[in-house]
């Protein structure tokens, strides 16, 4: 029996050495990733200054979570924050890797006055301190980044790139400007992240 074991675990193991140079991690992931017209795709992230990039301590905490149209048209979205330590002045959603910093690509508050004002044509709410954002995003919500691919209203570009793992949520505040909590955003599988 040991043998038998053995020879089953040695076959399998030459198969996916064999197979490792004909898939890639993204073709991988790619099976992860529901495909159009499967159904609503539910998103989470949650935020803390931990998930800085460089790392920083805060009490602050957040929470996002999202649902993905079936038709991938329109996000529905709740961001939920609170305990930082100074006024929030934006948040948004960047495009970018677990440990790396990236573009905006959606604004979902911000303050004309503050250290980095939305810029000109996007329309949105003051930051509360604290509290819930809750809204739709549309093509027209996409501003960029155009130096990473996603042009403005560029919205399928967009969803592709939250589908797999590559956005993240960023709420800045006065006394950390270049973000004070930050969460990447995942499918949510299984009730995970709840």
């Amino acid at each position: 029996m040991k043998k038998y074991l053995f020879t089953l675990f040695a076959g399998a193991a030459l198969i996916l050495l064999q197979a490792r140079t004909a898939l890639s991690i993204d073709d991988l992931s790619g099976l992860l990733v529901p495909p159009p017209g499967s159904g609503p795709v539910s998103l989470v992230a949650r935020l803390s200054g931990f998930s800085e990039v460089p790392a920083l301590s805060s009490p602050g905490t957040g929470r996002f979570t999202a649902t993905v149209s079936a038709d991938r048209t329109t996000i529905r979205y709740t961001l939920t924050y609170s305990g930082t330590e100074s006024d929030v002045f934006m948040a948004h959603i960047h495009f970018g890797q677990i440990f790396a910093n990236g573009g905006i690509s959606i604004w979902f508050c911000g303050n004309p006055s503050s250290p980095v004002p939305p810029p000109a044509g996007v329309s949105v709410s003051p930051c509360p301190l604290s509290g819930t954002l809750q809204g739709t995003i549309t093509a027209a919500d996409v501003i960029g980044p155009a130096g990473q691919g996603i042009s403005a209203t560029q919205f399928d570009e967009l969803v592709r790139a939250l589908l797999r793992g590559l956005t993240y949520v960023n709420v800045h505040s006065l006394k950390y400007i270049p973000g004070e909590i930050r969460g990447q955003i995942v499918v949510q599988r299984f009730g995970l992240l709840n």
